[in-house]
This record gives C-alpha cells, structure tokens and sequence, in this order.
C-alpha cells in the first residue's frame, strides 16, 4: 500500500526534577547538600532512510514519544537522560504543523536528520543552592515540562521531471520505455495508484528522474478523483511533460485536455503553471490522416509553439521520438538552477512552545479587594520544593516567577503596589 500523508502525535520527553537531599555520614551530623541534578529528556528527530518510498508505517500507530529524564538523587548523583526517539521517513518528507500548515522541515537535499522537538532540561539540585547564608537549602528546580505537537506528514517525491496527463494516456507505457521503472500497465483508468519514479539514462550526458503523476481530472485540484491525493508530487519537479493522446483512440481532445490539465495545475499552486512545459503528442502510430488540415500533431504545435511549448510527437510502445524528446529536457534542465526544490521552515517548535512550558492561570477577583490568584500544576510543585520562610528560597521563587513570565502577566492585569497575590493557600502583598 503506498501512503503519501500521515498525522501523528510526537512529544519529547520531561526534563528530571532536581533532587533535595543532605550527607548522612558517621561523625558529620550536619551534612551539606548532596542533591544531583535531573537528566535531560529525549528529543524527537526525524531522519531520512533511503530504503523507505511511503509512509505506511504512521498510520498503524499514532503517538510517538520520547523518554523523560529521570530525577536526580543523592550524593550528587545525576539522573539518567532520556532517550531520543528517532522516525524514519522517506526521502522528499515535509513536516507541518497540523493545525497552521506551515512546514517544520523539509527531509530533502543534505537535511537527512533534523531534532524537531527537543526534551526538557533537568532541574538542578538543591546542592546548586547552598551559600555562606543558606548553608541547608530545602528547594531543587523542577525539570523542564515535555512538548507535544501535532505533526502532518507529507511526501512529495523528489524527481527533476513530472510526467501529467489524463488517464489512459500512455504514461506507464512511457516511463517503463525510458527508466528501469517496471510500474503496472494495463488498459483502463487509474491503474497508477502511487507515483512512479525512474531515472533515465542517456548517452554522453546526465540523466534525470522522472515521475510519473496518477492520471488527473478535472476539478483534481478540488480534490475529486484521485487527482487531490498526487498533486502534491508536482511541487518538487522542476520540468513537466505532459503527455497527450495525440490519436484521440478514446475520444478525447488533446488540446482541451492540456488547457484543463494546466487548469488543474494553477488551481492547486500558481508556481506551477510557471514550470517550463513540453507536450509529448503520444500514440503516433496510431494516427492516420490524408492532409495537413486534420493532422492532430500540426493542430498542436500551431496551439502551442507560439506559446513557447514545444511540442514532440512520440510512440511509447514503438519508441519513435523518445530520444528527440528526453535530450530536450535535458537541455531544459541544464538551463535551470541545479539545486532542489526544497522548502523553508516557516513554524520553529521552540518559539512557539516556550510559552506553554508552564501552563497556568492567573484571574483577577474583585470582591472585597483586589486579589490575583495564579494557579498552574508546575507553581504547585514548585511551592512544594521551596522553603519560602528563608529569604535566599523566596528570591529563588521570584526568579522563578519572573522567569516563566507569571510577573509580567501580573503587570500586564494591571497589578499595583499593595495589591494581594494568592497561590494555593499562600498569600502576599504585591511589590515591585
């Protein structure tokens, strides 16, 4: 089964929380802090595999997650780091953000591993807190939270020439003529149900590949037939060919049927209907005319040459004008940018996640005085691992405050000298 999209879940792992603990040993009955830092958590990376052509293998399994950090312990121990979770994908592999659409990554050219989410820090242990005047910290840090996001995956083979046409057209036939591609052939609509790539070889000059896109229709780019699901394939090749029935053995028009494929084309990405074009008018062999006025072939250039599309009569099965054809795209490859299409990162993980690292609450009462409550599963644990009696531990809970943003949120509510702040039973007075 070939699977050209897939959506899943990946979350890196928890950074380990710090750890709080002393020396006990004989004859040192005040021993000083000991606790070691939490381990790191496990990021998510995507690496490229050459031995893989779909992405079948995310759709029988939807979460994938790194592991988390462990706490750190006693005697300055460090807690073991995560372990990074690596998903293998196809070559020509575009990662976006589910919701926005905007691409993460593009698994394309030298990007053959790229660490998409990164796994939350370790906290530090309390043996970071000791001073000449806090010689007994009672408070470690908590380990960074882990990230989540929901991830669509997209392939878009990686091919300098896209081959297009209507069903029935000959494309198969084509492709497995000039490239060592062996793609199924039989006479009847839609027999391609994935793209199939080849490289064509030619003597005294560099090849190429080429793919061969599933037989469009009209209103493909609306997503009717199967049209929607391979026009994403397009996007990569820099040259399109597009082959038409010249003989018109079902009825067809082939000049129509180029202007809707072209149609198609625009309506899924304008860049496309930019893309350098030759028309390949197939099954010459089975042409049969008595003048000029009727040829399908002379039909076609006048339509299309003035345009700057030229236009090569072929036979796929016998093999009549194929070399004609593929030197001319050569020579329309060399005189474009040698470098692939590849696909710039617009949605980066870090900036658009720091700010969910803490999740928390702050509303605003007004009953009998202004009061500010924050809330937050994260400022619960930490009120749990701080001694806020001392005043080395409260200016470590205000740096944290700060350092989460909680105060310039409190700022931006409008919180004034004076004004009551509570947090899970604990209340002071605001001052800046």
């Amino acid at each position: 089964m070939f699977a050209d999209r897939a959506k899943i879940i990946i979350r890196s792992g928890k950074g380990g929380d710090g750890h709080v603990s002393f020396r006990r040993e004989k004859y040192v009955p005040d021993g000083g802090p000991d606790g070691g830092d939490g381990g790191r958590g496990g990021d998510v990376i995507f690496e490229v595999d050459d031995g893989l052509n779909t992405l079948i293998d995310y759709h029988h399994r939807r979460k994938f997650c790194a592991t988390n950090g462990e706490e750190g312990g006693k005697k300055r121990c460090h807690g073991s780091d995560g372990k990074d979770i690596v998903l293998k994908v196809p070559a020509g592999t575009v990662i976006k953000e589910a919701e926005s659409g905007q691409v993460i990554a593009d698994m394309s050219g030298e990007n053959r591993r790229q660490v998409v989410l990164k796994g939350g820090r370790g906290g530090n242990g309390n043996m970071h807190y000791a001073t000449s005047t806090m010689q007994a910290p009672k408070y470690a840090q908590p380990g960074q939270e882990a990230k989540e996001l929901e991830v669509l995956l997209e392939l878009k083979v990686i091919a300098d020439v896209g081959l297009v046409g209507f069903p029935n057209v000959g494309k198969s036939t084509l492709l497995s003529r000039v490239t060592n591609a062996t793609p199924k052939i039989a006479n009847y609509h839609f027999t391609t149900l994935s793209p199939n790539l080849g490289v064509v070889d030619l003597e005294d000059s560099r090849g190429f590949v080429i793919a061969d896109i599933p037989g469009l229709i009209e209103g493909a780019s609306e997503g009717v037939g199967l049209g929607h699901e391979f026009l994403r394939h397009i996007e990569r090749t820099k040259v399109m060919i597009h082959l038409v029935d010249a003989a018109s053995t079902e009825g067809r028009d082939p000049i129509d049927d180029i202007y809707k494929i072209n149609a198609e084309l625009a309506a899924y990405n304008a860049d496309l209907e930019k893309r350098p074009q030759v028309i390949a008018a197939n099954k010459i062999d089975a042409i049969y005319t008595e003048d000029d006025t009727s040829d399908p072939i002379r039909k076609l250039k006048d339509e299309f040459e003035p345009k700057g599309i030229p236009v090569f009569p072929i036979s796929a099965v016998s093999g009549e004008g194929l070399k004609e054809l593929l030197y001319h795209v050569r020579r329309m490859l060399d005189e474009l940018p040698d470098e692939p299409v590849v696909y710039e990162q617009e949605y980066f993980p870090e900036e658009h996640m720091a700010a969910n690292d803490l999740p928390y609450t702050v509303t605003v009462s007004e009953d009998e005085e202004r009061t500010f409550i924050v809330e937050g599963p994260k400022i619960e644990k930490m009120l749990g691992y701080t001694n806020l009696e001392s005043e080395k531990g409260f200016r470590f809970f205000q740096n944290f405050l700060k350092d989460t943003g909680i105060l310039n949120e409190l700022e931006q509510l409008g919180i004034t000298d004076g004004d009551t702040v509570k947090m899970y039973g604990l209340q002071f007075d605001y001052y800046k």
